[in-house]
């Protein structure tokens, strides 16, 4: 079972969200939120790089709706974030990237998170 985390805007006070899917193995990793035909208010899913690579990028492939990514560096700060990232697109390639957030398009701007904002993960 996946472990559900609550993702929070320190900065701005605010939930990036409230239920966090954690993608814990390789598998979960490269399945992500396809197959499913949207995500649930408040839902998303977490994934954390396990190596050191120089950057972080994402894929929309096959993927049936929109969604906002937010990358966080290895403080957990905002680095970058693709609003509303449509099906069959690809997102910003994210130098220094440790960690992304795929959440429902609209969460990022709804609870005002901006590059640079420190997000702090607790127990949902």
């Amino acid at each position: 079972m996946r472990t559900l985390v609550r993702a929070i805007n320190r900065t701005r006070q605010t939930v990036l969200c409230e239920r966090l899917e954690t993608a814990d193995s390789l598998a979960e990793q490269s399945r992500g939120l396809l197959g499913r035909s949207g995500l649930e208010p408040g839902s998303g899913m977490l994934f954390v790089s396990g190596r050191l690579a120089p950057f972080m990028w994402m894929h929309m492939f096959f993927m049936r709706f929109p969604i906002d990514i937010v990358f966080l560096d290895h403080n957990d700060r905002v680095l970058r974030i693709n609003h509303r990232l449509k099906p069959w697109r690809v997102s910003s390639l994210v130098p220094r990237a440790r960690k992304a957030l795929e959440i429902e398009a609209g969460a990022a701007a709804r609870s005002a998170t901006a590059p640079g904002d420190q997000i702090v993960f607790e127990q949902a």
